[in-house]
């Protein structure tokens, strides 16, 4: 049977494991319970985990206490920094 885009992404790259006997006898038992191959199983539960470690890399949390602090240094009066004004009107470097 030809292969179509309805099948799903070509899987063309492999990913090897040592696995004890019994992380290996629980996938494999978690794979059978949901009718899947261990192959797939795993490439799913592993991509799961990979997203959740990316997004939770992205997230910056910060305490109720120092976030309260951080809104109330932004509601305070703007300061002039000394050399501030200049440098922010100098051309940037990074431009042509």
């Amino acid at each position: 049977m030809p292969y179509t885009a309805a099948m799903g992404a070509l899987k063309d790259k492999r990913l090897e494991l040592r696995l004890t006997s019994e992380q290996k006898a629980m996938i494999e038992r978690a794979a059978a319970v949901q009718g899947r191959t261990v192959s797939d199983f795993s490439a799913d539960a592993l991509t799961e985990r990979a997203r959740e470690v990316i997004d939770r890399d992205r997230q910056f949390a910060v305490s109720a206490e120092a976030f309260d602090a951080f809104n109330r240094l932004l509601d305070e009066p703007e300061q002039v920094v000394e050399g501030m004004v200049e440098l922010l009107q100098r051309r940037s470097v990074f431009s042509d």
